[in-house]
This record gives C-alpha cells, sequence and structure tokens, in this order.
C-alpha cells in the first residue's frame, strides 16, 4: 500500500524536543534526543525494546519529568505546567494504547461515551450521541455499538480503543505500538486506519513500533533510536539505506518483504 500524500506544515511544530534526557539511576535510557514533529505530520520511532521508546512518550505527556532538555508540545514546555495546565494539555493529545485499555464491564457505546461525559458535562445526549456513531464510522464498527469488548477480535478492539481516543477531537496522536499481537491481514487494515485518521482529523502523531511494515506504511518520516540516540532519522528509504551495522541488523532481524 503506497502512503498518501498529506498536507503537512513544515512551518508548525506540533511536538519539538531538544536536548532530552532521562537516566533511572545508573541506566541511561535517553542521552540527549532532538526531535521535531510538524503540524499534520506521521513520524514513526523505531527500537529494540528497552531502547526508550516507551519512556519517550511518558515524557510527552508528563507522566515523567526529563533529567535535562526540553520538551514542548503544542507550544507549551510539558515540565512547566501546572497540574491544571497539564490537564488541559492531555484533551488535546490521544494515547492509543498497546492493550486497548477499554473497561471491560462497559459496551462499547458506553467505552466511547466515558471520556467524553468525564471531561465535556454539558453536551447533550444528542451531542454524545452522535460524536460515538461519527468516531465509530471512522473506524469502520458501527455495528458493533452494544457489543461488549470480551466479543470483539484484537483488531476490533484496537479500533475501539483508536476511536474512543478519537472522540476528543485530538491535535496529536500518540500510537504504543498499534499493531503488536495481531495478525498480517489486521496489521495492514490498522496501518491503513492510522493514516485514514491522519487524513480525515489532521492530526500530528508519534507512532511508537518495531513493525517495520507498520512504519513504512504509516511514517511520514522515522527515526531510528538506538542506544538512547537518534542514529538516523528521514525517509524510509533513507534510514535503511544507511550502512550503519546496528541500523542493518535491525531491518535483517525484522525482516520485511
Amino acid at each position: 500500500m503506497e502512503k498518501k500524500a498529506h498536507n503537512i506544515d513544515i512551518n508548525e511544530k506540533a511536538i519539538s524536543i531538544k536536548g532530552l534526557y532521562k537516566s533511572f539511576g545508573d541506566l541511561h535510557v535517553l542521552k540527549g534526543i532532538d526531535l521535531d514533529v510538524h503540524k499534520g505530520e506521521n513520524v514513526v520511532v523505531l527500537g529494540k525494546s528497552g531502547t526508550g521508546k516507551s519512556v519517550l512518550i511518558k515524557i510527552l505527556v508528563g507522566l515523567l519529568k526529563p533529567d535535562s532538555g526540553v520538551v514542548e508540545v503544542l507550544g507549551k514546555e510539558v515540565d512547566k505546567l501546572s497540574q491544571k495546565e497539564l490537564d488541559a494539555l492531555r484533551l488535546h493529545i490521544g494515547f492509543a494504547f498497546q492493550s486497548s485499555a477499554l473497561y471491560d464491564s462497559m459496551d462499547v457505546r458506553q467505552n466511547l461515551e466515558f471520556p467524553l461525559t468525564m471531561n465535556f458535562k454539558n453536551l447533550s445526549k444528542g451531542e454524545v450521541k452522535d460524536s460515538v456513531e461519527e468516531v465509530l464510522e471512522a473506524v469502520g464498527l458501527i455495528d458493533k455499538l452494544n457489543q461488549m469488548p470480551s466479543d470483539l477480535s484484537g483488531g476490533q478492539r484496537k479500533r475501539i480503543g483508536i476511536a474512543r481516543t478519537l472522540i476528543l477531537k485530538p491535535q496529536i496522536m500518540l500510537y504504543d505500538e498499534p499493531t503488536s499481537g495481531l495478525d498480517p491481514i489486521t496489521c495492514l487494515e490498522i496501518n491503513e486506519l492510522i493514516n485514514e485518521v491522519q487524513q480525515k482529523y489532521n492530526t500530528s502523531s508519534i507512532i511508537i513500533t518495531h513493525d517495520l511494515t507498520c512504519a513504512k506504511e504509516t511514517g511520514d518520516r522515522v527515526a531510528m533510536l538506538l542506544d538512547g540516540i537518534f542514529v538516523k532519522t528521514g525517509s524510509f528509504e533513507d534510514v535503511f539505506a544507511d550502512k550503519d551495522e546496528r541500523i542493518q541488523s535491525f531491518y535483517n532481524y525484522n525482516f520485511i518483504k
């Protein structure tokens, strides 16, 4: 599948990371990384398990504080915000969890209504209903409205998880291993959905993955995170044309057809 060209504004940064360091005791996880995500852009962060990809995400949403460096999201320096300001910023950030993180005791409709009614108290029942149906249509699962999460396939749960994130109309999407644990056909469907979300909602996204097919099909740019630094950033083809043995080893281990 060829990724469609998208309207990326290179003059506006949705996320800006400069000189970011993060350690846990003697474990140095991030060692001075720089990364910009422009408005409307999908940036894939590739790397092996334990290379700091999830730590980066937690810093972006204010769950962890950097040791040093500057992290700006939508123009705001995240670790300088009060809790109230951070909560307000998080309303503009959608986080699609690896596990989908649906509430097992709620049906699909209730799972989608929950973040909306928690954050926007003044919505009418009609507005809530319309929002739920809109995002279910967007992920192609309007027919699952009254089903329980336990009745859904893994790919359907991923889609509902993305729908629940979209219902708050975020400007930024953070995807954590979106294709993990899925069969190849469902992986392709999720990759396509990520691109459709970018097109329809004009989101700026970071996609954390070690799946090369996901990286190739969803990323406008790819950033290779190895040994705590971005060793190469560029198009998928540019990154894997690099002769760095670590990059080639990663490619060969995660062989892509």
